[in-house]
């Protein structure tokens, strides 16, 4: 596996590059300081397995670079390491391409986690993210609305103690067609990928999806991502499988 580490902070740079090899022998981390030097080695080398990419650049804002990277290099996925971890900044992640979103604050266990989960296929949003979401709004509040009923459900019983061991799908009463779609959903793609894939029309995705966020009870697919985590409780999608073609 090769790694494409952007970080402009030298200590931080060092120190993950170090945690990044320590996923086994055949894992290759090269770094870049600046959105300049990682744009430079993308268009010499574009043969990347993953991106890992700060959001605070010297050069240039994380957002911008990530949605440059996901338009320009769709196959590499791209996983934020931020030392933010407000809701707002991983929804605008998972938002605009990312595979995933880890606080630099995480353990050394949960960057491996979430590095396994994203090449697995899947996306990973941190558990925190619920907890942050009362303080994320404009004005330090959430905005009316913001945390469906969905997520709402997973944090109660978050906050009650209680750990779900796998996602309740048997609950959502999805057909195995639908859980095919959300399947390709949680791993970003839209809906002609996923028609393509599942040899279907876009207007039968596009019914299909709209159920599976019926089931949900979510309005859009950052919130499906974000609920369907949860209900993961370790923040990854790794019980999902890529269905056949």
């Amino acid at each position: 596996m090769k790694v494409l580490l952007i970080d402009d902070h030298p200590l931080i740079l060092s120190a993950l590059k170090s945690v990044i090899q320590g996923l086994g022998d055949g894992v290759t981390v090269v770094g870049a300081a600046s959105a300049r030097e990682a744009r430079e080695t993308l268009a010499a080398d574009p043969d990347f397995d993953l991106v890992l990419l700060d959001l605070a650049l010297g050069d240039a804002h994380g957002f911008d670079v990530l949605t440059e990277f996901r338009a320009q290099y769709p196959a590499v996925p791209v996983v934020v390491v931020s030392a933010s971890d407000r809701s707002s900044d991983v929804i605008h992640a998972i938002d605009l391409g990312a595979m995933g979103f880890v606080p630099k604050r995480a353990s050394n266990d949960v960057l491996f986690e979430a590095l396994n989960v994203v090449m697995s296929g899947g996306i990973y949003v941190p558990p925190m993210t619920l907890r942050s979401f009362d303080s994320d709004g404009p004005s330090g509040t959430a905005a009316a609305g913001a945390v469906p009923t969905a997520l709402n459900t997973v944090r109660e019983q978050a906050e009650a103690g209680e750990v779900q061991k796998a996602p309740p799908l048997a609950s959502l009463g999805l057909t195995p067609r639908q859980t095919d779609v959300l399947a390709l959903l949680l791993q970003g793609k839209p809906n002609k990928l996923i028609a393509r894939d599942l040899n279907l029309s876009v207007e039968t995705v596009k019914d299909h999806v709209a159920a599976v966020l019926r089931a949900l009870n979510v309005s859009s697919r950052t919130q499906a991502v974000l609920a369907v985590s949860q209900m993961t409780h370790q923040g990854g999608l790794n019980a999902w499988r890529t269905p056949p073609r």
